[in-house]
């Protein structure tokens, strides 16, 4: 029997490792066969030693000959168990048919755990005993994962080239232990010394490598690499550093432009370059000069390691000689290296100058010596004059400054008149400056004097006048030098004034020169002392003179005084001095333009050979005379010209106020007042006191008032209690005055008395009183404006006007109704703001009923379930008291049925009498309503009848037309006391059949009907109905007849349209009428009614419209209690016991109801304090009384100007 086939002895790595793996178990399928199941056992494969590397995979080969049988592994003794998954080791299974007995060791992700020995076991059977594999040894190979290198791997170390180093490298836990090697630039380090050590953990270990290096500069920028390589690894593991090497630069070389190096010519600018290549870092680059730093300025190119400095400089003669060195150096040089040139300069002589002076008198010798700055090399000197060429009489050649040399020439030569002005030049020249010129030239100056000398000006003797500007010029002709042309004055020389603030009397010009005449002016503005003064002009020893005559006024006038501190009462003797004039003049004494008698004094001698005079006078002074001035005047007849002079008198007299000091001052309250002073003194007042009342100022001031400097009293924030006399008392070292000034201040007017009300009767006179308070009082500050809507309201024609003294009338005789209301008195004294204050007339008059005709109407169920409410208004003042009668019987208003509410608003009066459970039997009666005050009484009746039909609707008018559309508008009639609507019928009168309109709301009282064709007459009907019918068209005051414009026609309302009839019985008495009786006069009884109604209850207009009333929804609005202030609540709300109150009293209520607009307008006319809509507090102890109250009084002024029963505000 062939022996099987042992195991692949291959690692399993990938690609190489699974390519292997496949061949073997290629080749093993191959050798191996089916084992019949009568083999004997034994093992047809056996296991073989493997080497895997960790992560691989690896399989132990195991075929058994004896099927059925129980196969394990063994690892490292330790059994793994029958089972092909091989529980606890997950990374382990067996692979391979059991059938063919293939029991194959399978480790997936191999690691160094999996590094022992294995055996394959079978166990004992029926077949034969048990069976052992030889052991096999599985060996895991672990690669090295990491390189330590020192210096750390990727840096870049910084080495010197020919010093030693020593690098290591550290390959840790790998299985073999690695072999490290070194590479420096691509070579291999010889010089290596290496240890293995046991690794972290059992089988692993860890080299250790040591390496010796020694840089060179062609290693700068290399990489010194560290190589691991193992069994385990394909490729080494390498890590590195970049080696930067220093090493020093090599030796500059300096550049020099041209062939002959280090000559130069001096202010050349020159550039040499130098240049060093190598060295790391690059060379730094230093010229110096004579061993001295002369430029640090370099730069590199990095790339080719040069670095290159350039040395610009100007060469100057000083420099011939100098040895200019660049040195290179770096970090790492063990010293520096050099390249030195040495300067040879060329340079001209940098000036040529000649000694000895050029000028010289005529026909006599001029000595000159021509001398050279150092040149190098050495120059020639030749002298010319002209265009001759002149020998030199010596020459001599000395070292001169940096190696040059200086040259001298000397000359001597007799001058001529004809050599002045020649030039004379001394020239240098040598081969090497054969393109330049160096010479030095002046000007030969032969002396000679001039040949004539003369002035020019006015003529001797001339009379001229001081001031005016003379021109004297000096003449000569001929000499050199110039002739310095001299002016003096009285033998002394003639100067411009040094100062500038000097006026400029002399002008002295420059000398001028036009061919061979030298000329030079004098100007002089002349004065008095160039009088008879002799002008002499000098030009070397000739000479030239004129004299000057000059009239002038007096250069001076002098007063004397015998005193200067004067009195009143004391003697003044002024002399007045002319201390030089021509020719004399006259003085005279005047004072403040008041000629004086004066004495002539003794004549004097005057300076500038002119004439002096003198003159007194003799004064008494007075206070009136300080400050005057006492004029001396000097005149002159022939100049025509006056010189004055004055003396200022100095009185010494004690304070005098003057005619114009303020006596009365005025100001106005708040305002500031000034009280001026006016007062003469001299000395000045020493001290200014005020004093008040007999209270003294205090001269520092205070919080509203200060004393000025020039003594008068400033006063601010002026009150009128600051009104009065003020005295002033002034004082200084003479003596004292006083005065009294008086300070009236003016106020805006402040009424201090005005009676408000003012009461009336009709007819009676009364006069409304105004008092105020003002200053000033004016007779026409008062003035009165009626306070209305109206204009014609506002007319006081009829009234007159009074006004005395503080007190303003307004007398009204014969009091109206129409005259009653607010008045204003105003009263303007001309200081803001005027004052105003309110009265009012209140016209007490008898009461006036409404009387709406004919018959006031108020439907009621007479069910003896419904209630109703009879109202009942009057007009009058004072407050009237209300009676009810029913047909014409005293209404007992105890009986529970019966409840009365009386309202008092200003004139306006109104009652509201509730009737409970409405009997047909006991209830439809006449009820009249009377009320009285003390001037009278007046009454109307008022119908109550059962619910009906409404009546028709009246005053049914167009309000617009249009082609298509009229509006309509009427006034409601009586609604029978149900809720009524309006119908409107209507035709047009070429068509047959009538059309019907609801009007929507129900409630409107106007309605615009469309749907109506253009140029069409129509007939209109206005019908109104409630649940028991409707009006009927009896009336005829509810139809009309329009015709409708055409389309080319404009809209609106029609010229014309046809009158409605006006029911019949209508009252002529109006509420127009009564409203024009009433204005102004309405006088409340109670203030305030909170939300009042602003519509009435009656209706009374000109249609004659009925007043009646609807029970339906009635719920009158009242003023509001003091709950109500915080609460939205109406007084609805209330429930108290007795009081008979409209809205909840009685469960009929809800179903009342009132038109709109018929309860309302009871109120029309009423109105409300505008500012207070307060119902008074003491009012609300007992609801029931609340209307039958008066409320209290609001009148600011006086609340207890009235009796309490006519109290009240006028609105």
């Amino acid at each position: 029997m062939t022996e099987p086939p042992r195991g692949l002895e291959v690692a399993l790595r990938t690609p190489i490792g699974d390519a292997l793996l496949l061949m073997g178990l290629l080749t093993t399928g191959l050798v191996q066969s089916s084992v019949p199941a009568s083999a004997p056992r034994g093992f047809w494969a056996l296991p073989a030693n493997l080497t895997a590397v960790e992560g691989a995979e690896a399989e132990l080969q195991c075929g058994v000959s004896a099927p059925g049988s129980a196969v394990q592994w063994a690892k490292d003794g330790l059994l793994l168990g029958p089972d092909p998954r091989i529980p606890g080791f997950p990374r382990y299974r067996l692979e391979g048919d059991p059938a063919k007995g293939e029991f194959h060791l399978h480790i997936e992700a191999c690691d160094l755990s999996d590094d022992a020995e294995y055996e394959c076991q079978v166990g004992r059977s029926e077949m034969g005993p048990e069976l052992v594999s030889p052991r096999v040894v599985l060996s895991i190979l672990v690669p090295p994962k990491v390189l330590q290198l020192t210096p750390e791997a990727g840096s870049t170390v910084t080495w010197v080239a020919g010093q030693e180093y020593v690098v290591s490298c550290v390959s840790p836990d790998a299985k073999p232990a690695p072999e490290i090697t070194f590479l420096q630039s691509g070579q291999t380090v010889s010089d290596i010394s290496a240890n293995v050590n046991d690794g972290s953990q059992e089988k692993l270990f860890t080299t250790e490598a040591t390496a010796r290096v020694i840089p060179q500069s062609s290693d700068n920028g290399q990489l010194l690499v560290c190589e691991s390589s193992s069994p385990a690894l394909d490729t080494p593991l390498r890590a590195s550093v970049t080696m930067n090497v220093l090493f020093p630069p090599g030796a500059p070389v300096i550049e020099w432009p041209g062939l002959n190096e280090g000559h130069v010519r001096a202010g050349q600018s020159l550039e040499l370059p130098c240049v060093a290549r190598g060295g790391n870092p690059p060379a730094t680059l230093q010229w110096l000069k004579n061993g001295q730093p002369l430029s640090t300025a370099w730069g590199t190119e990095h790339v080719q390691a040069v670095a290159r400095s350039v040395l610009v400089m100007t060469v100057w003669p000083e420099d011939h000689g100098a040895r200019l060195s660049c040195e290179a150096s770096n970090s790492v040089s063990a010293g520096t290296r050099e390249q030195s040139v040495t300067l040879q300069v060329t340079f001209p002589p940098s000036a040529i100058t000649i000694l000895g002076s050029a000028s010289q008198s005529e026909n006599k010798n001029v000595t000159l010596s021509c001398i050279t700055k150092s040149s190098r090399p050495r120059v020639l000197l030749q002298w010319w004059l002209g265009g001759r060429q002149l020998l030199p009489t010596e020459e001599t050649v000395m070292d001169g400054l940096h190696g040059g040399h200086i040259s001298m020439s000397n000359l001597t030569y007799l001058v001529r008149r004809e050599d002045n002005g020649l030039t004379l030049t001394c020239e240098a020249f040598s081969e090497a400056f054969t393109k330049e010129t160096f010479k030095k030239s002046l000007t030969l100056s032969v002396k000679y004097p001039a040949q004539k000398l003369w002035i020019e000006g006015p003529p001797e003797g001339q009379l001229l006048r001081t001031g005016t500007r003379v021109r004297l010029m000096c003449l000569a002709i001929g000499g050199n030098p110039d002739p310095a042309l001299t002016w003096l004055k009285d033998s002394r020389t003639v100067t411009e004034p040094r100062l500038p603030q000097e006026p400029r009397r002399v002008q002295l010009g420059s000398l001028e020169k036009s061919g061979s005449t030298f000329s030079r002016e004098l100007v002089l503005v002349i004065g008095p002392s160039d009088n008879k003064a002799t002008f002499t002009c000098k030009a070397g020893q000739l000479s030239a003179s004129t004299r000057l005559v000059v009239q002038f006024p007096p250069t001076n006038l002098t007063i004397l005084a015998n005193a200067s501190a004067l009195r009143p009462g004391d003697a003044l003797n002024l002399t007045c001095i002319s201390i030089s004039s021509n020719p004399p003049v006259n003085l005279s004494w005047d004072k403040e333009g008041e000629g004086l008698e004066s004495v002539a004094g003794l004549p004097q001698k005057a300076p500038f050979k002119g004439s002096a005079a003198a003159r007194s006078v003799f004064l008494r002074v007075t206070s009136r005379d300080h400050g005057h001035h006492v004029t001396c005047r000097a005149h002159s007849a022939e100049l025509r010209e006056t010189v004055s002079s004055f003396y200022r008198l100095n009185v010494l007299y004690p304070p005098e106020f003057l005619g114009e000091q303020v006596l009365e001052v005025t100001a106005v309250e708040q305002g500031e007042a000034l009280l001026p002073v006016s007062v003469s003194a001299n000395p000045a007042p020493e001290a200014f006191n005020w004093t008040f009342r007999g209270y003294r100022l205090s001269p520092a001031g205070g919080p509203r008032h200060r004393i000025l400097s020039s003594g008068a009293l400033q006063l601010w924030n002026v009150t009128r209690a600051d009104g009065g006399l003020y005295q002033l008392h002034c004082q200084n070292s003479e003596g004292t005055a006083e005065a009294l000034v008086r300070l009236d201040v003016h106020y805006a007017p402040i009424i201090r008395a005005l009676q408000d009300p003012t009461e009336v009767d009709v007819g009676g006179s009364v006069d409304l009183v105004c008092t105020v308070d003002a200053n000033p009082i004016l007779p026409d500050m008062f003035s009165w404006e009626r306070l209305g809507e109206e204009e014609e309201d506002q007319s006081l024609d009829d009234m007159e006007k009074i006004s005395k003294g503080s007190t303003g009338r307004l007398r009204i005789l014969h009091a109206e109704l129409a005259q009653a209301g607010a008045y204003q008195c105003v009263v303007d004294n001309g200081v803001a703001p005027p004052a105003r204050g309110l009265v009012r007339l209140v016209v007490r008059y008898a009461p006036q009923v409404e009387h709406p005709a004919p018959l006031t109407k108020v439907a009621a169920a007479g069910d003896s379930t419904s209630s109703a409410t009879l109202h009942c208004r009057a007009r009058a003042v004072p407050n009237v008291v209300f009676t009810w009668t029913k047909n014409g019987v005293p209404l007992d208003l105890q009986d529970p049925r019966y409840t009365e509410h009386t309202y008092h608003q200003g004139g306006v009066h109104s009652s509201l009498l509730t009737i409970a459970n409405v009997s047909a039997a006991h209830d439809y009666a006449l009820f009249t309503c009377t009320a009285t005050n003390p001037l009278g009484s007046d009454q109307t009746n008022i119908q109550l009848v059962s619910i009906s039909r409404p009546d028709p609707p009246s005053g049914l008018k167009v309000v617009s037309l249009t082609p298509h559309s009229v509006g309509l508008e009427w006034k409601p009639g009586f609604d029978g006391g149900l809720p009524q609507k309006f119908r409107i019928r209507y035709e047009a009168l070429d068509t047959p059949g009538f059309l019907y309109m609801d009007v929507l709301p129900a409630q409107a009282t106007a309605f615009t009907l469309t749907g109506l064709q253009p140029s069409t007459r129509y007939r209109l009907w206005l019908l109104a109905s409630n649940a028991l019918g409707d009006s009927g068209l009896a009336d005829k005051g509810i139809q009309l007849s329009l015709t409708t414009p055409g389309l080319d026609h404009p809209s609106g309302i029609p010229d014309h349209q046809p009158p409605t009839e006006q029911p019949a019985g209508t009252s002529e008495k109006t509420e127009a009428g009564t409203e024009e009786d009433r204005v102004g006069n309405e006088y409340e009884e109670s203030q305030g009614t909170g939300d009042r109604d602003t519509q009435s209850s009656t209706v009374s207009t000109a249609e004659g419209e009925p007043y009646y009333h609807s029970m339906r929804d009635f719920s009158p609005r009242l003023p509001p209690t003091l709950e109500e202030v915080s609460s939205p609540r109406g007084l609805v709300g209330f429930e108290d016991e007795g009081m008979a109150f409209p809205g909840h009293l009685y469960d009929e209520v809800e179903r009342m109801h009132i038109p709109s607009g018929s309860w309302g307008p009871l109120y029309d006319e009423v109105q409300m304090d505008p500012y207070d809509h307060r119902w008074p507090e003491d009012k609300y102890e007992d609801l029931r009384g609340i209307y039958d109250q008066v409320a209290g009084d609001v009148d600011t002024l006086g609340p207890d100007s009235l009796p309490f029963d006519l109290r009240g505000e006028l609105v």
